[in-house]
């Protein structure tokens, strides 16, 4: 016999949707402005684009093959101890990364330590703020994501200050430190105290003290069977594979134009802000239920991939940063639903393992996407190649998301028959005993 959790719709979960709003920034923030260390790191150890974008390739892969584990010692302890662990390691990925001791050292430090530290922390704090809400999940997700945009809105000059202040290394030291912050993040995050219906209290009370232990939740590999979750898959793969090349390339591509360093960092600052209502939007649209979160994907994720393809055409600053801004604002529209879009699948009781299965196949076209996209880059020797790739990627993915939705609108509409014929057939059987 199974208890359950009451999700409180507000009062502490509200501090929890704080507490992953500050995990967001001090994680995916971070991740997103590496391409401020591009060039540098480049330029220091004198080798190719695609080499040095490992780096960064590295950290999305390990935090996306990572992210089943972190669900499993998340159903195995708690939110709070994985995420304060994650913080120490992603700290440490930081500070020993500064050491500067060669390129391979960077792939660790970087790209291991810190994908690891970032899973870590970013799987349980999803999952804490799924957990604390029903109705307002939409919104609250939403809210909890945008520390993403804002702490991007604020890192991008920041960092781009410590760079020229400090050097990349030293730069990379006072990230480190205020990555321990997710230490007192983790902390804050409470799990939700089991309840009991009396049935269950009567049966604990007959079978004594050994009963009263809660049962121990599984990793549901079985979710792999739902057709729905695998074409959703196939959809993280190719998303993937396009979501990570624009933060890393849209810096030099600006370079490229002529561009000062401290306005593109000014510009991944405007992207952060557009970032932020794309989000905040589409998780009030999503909550008001003026679309249903599969349909609304579908139609982002289009928009996005046709931006993407148009975005090369800019020559001067002011045509970039209306297409990167567009693209900004319809990538927070994805981001605001690609998560929660999970429980229309498998539900909530398969959200952890359907979050930690998505985020493991999704590796693989974060592995592979910044790579080729240097490859390509190295080929061409032109930026442009790799936005192409990247819009390429994205109406691929609309296509398994629109087919997605079919499934679960179908199997929606399939399951009020599907009680009724099993009420009747338990009426029939009762008549005939």
């Amino acid at each position: 016999m199974k208890s359950s959790r009451t999700p409180p719709e507000g009062g502490y979960g509200w501090v929890v949707v704080m507490s992953a709003f500050f995990i967001m920034g001090l994680t995916a923030a971070v991740l997103k402005n590496f391409g401020l260390f591009f060039l540098d790191i480049q330029s220091h150890f004198g080798v190719l684009t695609s080499t040095t974008s490992l780096v960064t390739s590295t950290a999305i892969a390990i935090f996306h093959l990572g992210a089943p584990v972190a669900s499993v010692l998340t159903l195995q302890f708690s939110q709070r101890v994985v995420i304060i662990v994650g913080g120490l390691l992603s700290a440490s990925g930081m500070l020993l990364a500064s050491l500067d001791l060669s390129l391979p050292w960077l792939y660790f430090t970087m790209g291991i330590l810190q994908g690891t530290g970032i899973c870590l922390s970013w799987i349980p704090a999803n999952s804490m703020v799924s957990h604390y809400f029903v109705r307002w999940r939409p919104i609250a997700y939403a809210i909890a994501s945008s520390g993403e945009c804002v702490f991007a809105v604020l890192f991008s000059p920041f960092f781009q200050w410590l760079i020229e202040k400090f050097g990349w290394q030293g730069a990379l030291l006072i990230i480190g430190g205020l990555q321990l912050n997710l230490c007192v993040c983790g902390a804050l995050m409470r799990p939700l105290e089991a309840t009991q219906s009396p049935l269950q209290k009567t049966k604990y009370n007959l079978e004594g003290d050994a009963a009263m232990l809660p049962p121990k939740r599984i990793f549901q590999f079985s979710l792999m069977r739902k057709p729905e979750l695998l074409l959703y898959i196939l959809f993280a793969i190719f998303a993937a594979a396009g979501f990570f090349i624009p933060p890393l390339f849209l810096v030099p591509f600006a370079n490229s134009l002529g561009m000062d360093k401290y306005w593109s960092a000014f510009t991944l600052s405007i992207l952060a802000l557009a970032d932020l209502v794309g989000r905040l939007l589409f998780g009030w649209m999503a909550n008001m239920k003026l679309g249903r979160n599969l349909q609304l994907l579908t139609i982002a994720v289009t928009l996005l991939g046709v931006v993407l393809l148009l975005l090369p055409i800019s020559h001067n600053y002011w045509t970039l940063l209306a297409f990167a801004s567009l693209y900004a604002l319809l990538f927070g529209c994805v981001v605001a639903i690609h998560v929660t879009s999970i429980v229309d699948i498998v539900s909530l009781e398969g959200f952890d393992s359907g979050l930690g299965l998505f985020m493991l196949f999704r590796s693989i076209g974060g592995f592979i996407g910044p790579p080729a996209a240097g490859w390509l880059v190295d080929q061409t020797n032109n930026y442009s190649a790799a936005f192409y790739l990247s819009g390429i990627c994205f109406i691929l993915s609309a296509v398994f998301v629109a087919l997605v939705d079919h499934l679960v609108q179908r199997r929606t509409l399939m399951e009020p028959e599907v009680q009724q014929a099993i009420i009747q057939d338990n009426s029939e059987a009762g008549k005939v005993q």
